[in-house]
């Protein structure tokens, strides 16, 4: 599926190359380039802009990554015996259970 997808884009960005040949002049700041094809300009700021994004999404997934494999590298004690037998003051408490209608006491006579 994904070869499929880049073929439909390589196909899309040689059409547009091939009907965007009108050439323009570039100015930045100080410097100015003559005769470069409108397709050229605006598909090297495609791909500037992709760096310009990329790059630091890139930097993210690679900490988060090794964020993970240096968490998974640490043995977890969370499945090691206890160190002592458990008494029964040790184990979890049982969460309380929500209140019932049924435990209010009965509302005053009214008379």
């Amino acid at each position: 599926m994904g070869y499929i997808v880049v073929a439909i884009v390589a196909v899309a960005v040689a059409i547009f190359a091939m009907q965007n040949t009108t050439t323009v002049a570039v100015k930045f700041v100080v410097w100015q380039i003559e005769e470069v094809p409108v397709a050229a300009v605006v598909l090297a700021s495609l791909a500037a802009g992709v760096i310009i994004v990329g790059l630091p999404l890139w930097f993210k997934v690679w900490r988060l990554r090794s964020r993970l494999r240096a968490q998974a590298a640490v043995p977890s004690r969370e499945f090691e015996a206890p160190e002592r037998p458990l008494t029964p003051y040790d184990r979890p408490v049982p969460p309380e259970r929500p209140p019932s209608p049924y435990d209010r006491p009965p509302p005053p006579d009214e008379r």
